[in-house]
């Protein structure tokens, strides 16, 4: 068991992203997870990420606040304890339209091993 305490999470910057913190709560290192890594996100009001897409899949999951999420022209809010999985290669937006901070856990595959 690999024990991380939130005060020792690290940030990362996501790219594409504004108005937001990230803070990796775990994964990338030795006794981790093998297979994903989980995020801890916190989107000012106005923040949010995209339009864009990533070649694996996402899950979402809203802590606190509100976060609206566009795929195709069509918009979906999420409130606390509301989730969601962003398929690979869909285009997605996240925009924070409340005045409040969204807080969100995010799960994300490893990148694929390149062949050395």
């Amino acid at each position: 068991m690999l024990v991380k305490r939130f005060q020792d999470a690290l940030p990362y910057e996501a790219p594409n992203h504004r108005g937001v913190t990230g803070l990796r709560l775990q994964g990338f290192e030795a006794g981790g997870p093998t297979n994903q890594w989980l995020g801890y996100s916190q989107f000012l009001p106005g923040g949010g990420a995209g339009p864009d897409a990533t070649p694996f899949e996402k899950v979402y999951l809203v802590l606190e606040g509100e976060m609206t999420v566009i795929l195709d022209e069509q918009e979906t809010v999420l409130g606390p304890l509301d989730s969601c999985t962003i398929a690979a290669g869909e285009q997605r937006e996240l925009v924070n339209r409340s005045n409040h901070v969204c807080k969100m856990l995010v799960v994300i595959p490893y990148p694929p091993k390149v062949p050395s």
